[in-house]
């Protein structure tokens, strides 16, 4: 879309690179964004005691969901969107989906309560991805033509090539920071804290059998 044409869309006279604005977007707001409903989901697990319900089962789903989206989003902060990228942001979208269908399955039918606000949480966490993955296929059109075309035409479509430019170290830094602050950090503590109950669990149903072939 030209400047022109985006003006005239808008209103208001004022000229814009709609490819920018939509990559300052996808930066500076989508991205970070996502860490909140993220932290939030956590608290729900926590509030609602996952340790002692689903444990570690559902907390080992939800680092597979972080994986899922995580691989993608590293990927595409370091290497150009072409054919090869996209696959695996589709391939994740698809993954993290299903992942999530299988984890709201799991929870809802074990004892911990799944509230109406920690439904609506998963519905960012659903979403997000998708609205992220729209914006980049319409950023990067040329690529989706070329992903449907199998690649061919281009000897780049199926290896990774670093961005160039490169985003800068201290945007890099940041996110990643914020990445250990509200991801691995929280979700690491809620395994560990399912572990520790389970290894617990398992100790005292052994001092039960042993107390019952005594008697």
């Amino acid at each position: 879309m030209s400047r022109d044409r985006a003006a005239e869309i808008s209103g208001t006279g004022v000229t814009v690179d709609v490819g920018d604005a939509t990559v300052r977007y996808l930066l500076y707001g989508l991205l970070p964004s996502w860490f909140v409903p993220g932290l939030a989901d956590w608290l729900m697990h926590r509030r609602t005691r996952i340790e002692e319900t689903t444990g570690t089962k559902e907390s080992a789903v939800h680092s597979l969901m972080m994986a899922e989206v995580g691989v993608p989003i590293a990927l595409t902060l370091r290497y150009e969107v072409n054919p090869l990228l996209l696959t695996v942001q589709l391939a994740g979208a698809a993954a993290h989906e299903a992942t999530a269908l299988w984890d709201v399955r799991m929870a809802t039918r074990s004892e911990r309560e799944v509230k109406p606000i920690e439904q609506h949480i998963h519905s960012f966490l659903e979403s997000l991805p998708f609205g992220a993955l729209s914006a980049l296929m319409c950023l990067h059109a040329d690529q989706v033509k070329s992903l449907l075309r199998g690649g061919r035409g281009s000897r780049d479509a199926w290896r990774l090539v670093p961005r160039d430019p490169p985003l800068s170290r201290a945007y890099l830094a940041g996110i990643g920071a914020a990445i250990g602050t509200c991801v691995l950090l929280p979700y690491g503590e809620e395994l560990l804290r399912c572990l520790r109950v389970a290894r617990r669990n398992r100790k005292r149903a052994e001092e039960i059998d042993e107390a019952e072939e005594m008697e």
